[in-house]
């Protein structure tokens, strides 16, 4: 159903949407000689079982930060493209619940389940991918400077509303929430379409007792 479908749309147009922050003119601004180069996400200090460490602090068990530093921010921007992805996902997966586009195709009567929008309606996937293509085309020109870290990563310098604070500190308050609510969507997102996809039922996602 399109509307399950839209909720994946606007999951990628997100990557150009979410908060951002202020431009970095060299490397050198970054905090050297810290874990991920200073970039937050380490801090923890939540538990963390069957590790060393027991905490989440400058959590990495594969140790891509010290095998290769200099993909880091590569994969930061893939890690926030991706949670910004899929907090829009959740919402998305669960708004059709509730309420549908208009046309008879979209109906509940069409397709009472979300989880078979996909396979129901393949020409709006069609059309789906070609937008998601061409979002991810207008990121190119970002990525392609990444190794000359003259940004940060997921900063795509917009900010209509003018969200993002001006106070160093509240940035990396607001960075830390942004990164930390994305990893719990991927997570959740995951977990509601399987959900969905075993029980068959709707949100919440669960079998019936």
């Amino acid at each position: 159903m399109l509307v399950k479908s839209s909720a994946v749309l606007l999951a990628l147009a997100s990557t150009a949407s979410a908060f951002t922050a202020p431009k970095v003119s060299s490397q050198s601004t970054l905090v050297q000689n810290a874990f991920a180069d200073g970039m937050v996400g380490g801090e923890g200090p939540e538990p963390m079982p069957f590790t060393t460490a027991d905490s989440a602090v400058n959590f990495d068990p594969a140790g891509f930060a010290e095998r290769a530093p200099e993909w880091l921010p590569w994969f930061r921007e893939a890690e926030l493209k991706h949670g910004r992805a899929a907090m829009l996902a959740t919402v998305g997966f669960v708004a059709p619940e509730m309420f549908r586009v208009p046309g008879e195709m979209f109906s509940f009567e069409s397709i009472p389940k979300v989880i078979d929008a996909h396979d129901a309606l393949p020409e709006s996937m069609i059309q789906i991918f070609a937008w998601i293509s061409f979002i991810e085309a207008c990121t190119f020109a970002a990525l392609a400077n990444m190794n000359n870290f003259d940004r940060r990563p997921g900063d795509y310098g917009f900010d209509p509303l003018g969200l993002y604070p001006a106070d160093p500190e509240k940035q990396k308050e607001m960075q830390l929430k942004e990164l930390k609510n994305g990893r719990l969507a991927m997570i959740a997102i995951g977990g509601m379409v399987t959900g969905a996809s075993i029980t068959g039922n709707g949100f919440p996602y669960l079998p019936e007792f």
